[in-house]
């Protein structure tokens, strides 16, 4: 037989992903969902913490539980999309701010992360990306200035890579990715909307040509309740 809080939280999420707990409004108190199902508390606050894990309430301290939007985009990770391309895939409204643009001498890290000489400059271009009238990602992107030696606030607004592929008639080839989840510096909390929210998810990017040329290397920070993270496994046999 199933383990009663396990009942008590499918039941919860599929009202929450049928609308009957709109998305931003407070879930039933503890107190109500103790009388509701008949249950101890401990019950309860199992099934709550499922909820929370899961991404569809987030608990507020002084607010009770909040209702998430139970819609998640589907971030591929193996693929190597941009954002317009994702964006027109999910068909949402969307729109990029750029917050920095401007051609730097990088520091250590972004040397290393880049395998830059001394001598060679870099794009940095900070983005946060807006759908549906909520700021859900922050991108940081530096951009290796040997290869990609112009860029405007108009070309980052739309699409670097459609830019680099049709006007600039490179090929974008691969990447390699890392994902951690880490909490939240001041910058993030500015630009993103993450109120009531701990961490966020950071997708690590570097990107080559087709010729293996290593030309980005881009930190993009995602709000947590937003994206699911998928990829398609094939197991190879001999």
């Amino acid at each position: 037989m199933q383990n009663k809080y396990l009942q008590i939280y499918r039941e919860i999420a599929d009202n929450i992903r049928e609308g009957k707990y709109p998305a931003h409004s407070k879930l039933p108190s503890e107190h109500d969902l103790l009388r509701d199902y008949s249950t101890s508390r401990e019950t309860i606050r199992k099934a709550l913490n499922l909820l929370s894990q899961n991404g569809f309430i987030q608990k507020v301290q002084g607010k009770g539980s909040i209702v998430l939007d139970a819609r998640k985009f589907d971030f591929p990770i193996s693929g190597l999309v941009s954002f317009k391309e994702l964006a027109g895939k999910i068909g949402e409204k969307h729109q990029t701010h750029v917050e920095e643009l401007e051609l730097i001498t990088p520091d250590e890290e972004i040397k290393q992360q880049l395998h830059l000489k001394d001598s060679q400059h870099v794009w940095k271009v900070h983005r946060v990306r807006e759908i549906d009238g909520e700021r859900i990602i922050l991108d940081k992107d530096y951009f290796n200035q040997m290869y990609v030696e112009h860029l405007t606030k108009e070309i980052c607004e739309n699409s670097i890579y459609e830019y680099i592929e049709n006007e600039l008639g490179m090929t974008i080839s691969f990447a390699k990715k890392e994902i951690i989840v880490v909490e939240p510096t001041e910058e993030d909390r500015r630009l993103l909307k993450l109120d009531g929210f701990y961490n966020v998810v950071v997708v690590k990017n570097y990107v080559y040509f087709d010729d293996a040329s290593l030309f980005q290397y881009t930190e993009s920070r995602h709000r947590p309740d937003k994206f699911k993270f998928v990829d398609f496994a094939r197991r190879t046999h001999g």
